[in-house]
């Protein structure tokens, strides 16, 4: 217990990685997602004042990589995953939920949080509640099954806002209990949130739908697809390089609110927003993990930096240094 004070571990994370789902560019190894996690270190200490390493591993098996965190784990008071293929990432993330210290893939949960913070302020911008709105979700990956458990209040012990429906797909259309190769984890998602088993393309999905969170591959959504959606419908089109659909055509098309994960346009979903102040947050208190509460808190917190929320600005700044501060008390609180 006294290594928090008179060493190095109280202020440390790792930031892990197997270079296997680097974002737009996929499997590239440990060599290739070095550079990520250098600048993932540096932004660590840049809006958190936390020492961060960057890890890579050479090895594409799950039971190694748990055991490598494991045996490092001392050294260190947070462990945050990153570009971790699916389904792997999910089997690592749940066998390291005990090992004393919080471990967190950021491709998971914190494009989560940010992009549950940035729905909180669309539904106000466009006048309907939250808890009302209907979610169309394409991509069954990390990201995807990660925003859909935080959109259905998966987990919260805390009563949160949950939205009404969420529908999620992959290539082969809207996911149900039966569809084949889904993880363990995806699996129970899908009971949860399509417990009727109802089928379905992306265009049939959409129609009447008020958003649509992608996190999938460019150009997936058509303008034609938007017009069908819900009056003042929300697009999150975070494809990267390039988004689903591009601001200008979803707009054009109907769309009130659009985000995507590019600097260069309006409301970036960046995960800047998140994971500095959740691990800032949880080293303060010396967490032992970072549950489903403190995601939620950390969401809300967010949120709560834009005072008045509007179609172009639904998010802080991934540059504000406000945000850590904010999200890191939060956490705090929730722990």
């Amino acid at each position: 217990e006294r290594a928090y004070d008179l060493t190095i571990k109280g202020n440390s994370v790792a930031v892990v990685s197997n270079g296997s789902a680097v974002l737009g560019l996929g499997n590239i190894g440990p060599e290739g997602s070095l550079p990520v996690m250098e600048g993932k270190a540096v932004l660590f200490k840049k809006f958190a004042d936390i020492d961060a390493y960057p890890i890579v591993l050479d090895t594409q098996k799950p039971e190694e990589i748990i055991k490598t965190v494991k045996l490092i784990a001392p050294g260190f008071g947070g462990i945050n995953l990153e570009d971790i293929g699916a389904p792997d990432c999910f089997e690592i993330e749940a066998a390291l939920q005990d090992i004393g210290i919080p471990v967190f893939h950021d491709d998971q949960h914190g494009t989560a949080i940010v992009v549950y913070a940035g729905l909180l302020n669309a539904a106000k911008v466009i006048g309907k509640p939250f808890g009302s709105l209907k979610v169309v979700i394409l991509g069954a990956g990390a990201a995807g099954t990660a925003v859909a458990r935080m959109l259905s209040g998966l987990g919260a012990k805390k009563s949160t806002q949950k939205v009404k429906q969420v529908r999620m797909l992959n290539r082969s259309g809207v996911l149900t209990a039966k569809s084949p190769r889904l993880s363990t984890h995806q699996r129970e998602l899908v009971k949860y949130i399509n417990p009727k088993n109802e089928r379905g393309d992306l265009q049939s999905a959409l129609k009447d739908a008020d958003v649509f969170i992608g996190v999938s591959g460019p150009n997936a959504v058509s303008a034609e697809m938007v017009k069908s959606m819900a009056k003042d419908a929300i697009i999150f089109a975070m494809a990267n390089p390039d988004p689903e659909i591009l601001p200008s055509v979803a707009k054009k098309a109907g769309a009130a609110v659009v985000a995507t994960g590019r600097s260069d346009f309006p409301n970036q979903v960046n995960n800047v927003l998140a994971f500095p102040g959740v691990f800032r947050g949880a080293l303060n208190v010396r967490s032992a993990r970072i549950t489903e509460d403190m995601k939620q808190a950390a969401a809300v917190a967010l949120a709560g930096i834009i005072k008045q929320p509007r179609a172009g600005r639904i998010l802080p700044s991934p540059l504000d240094n406000s945000v850590a501060p904010a999200v890191a008390k939060a956490v705090q609180r929730a722990s």
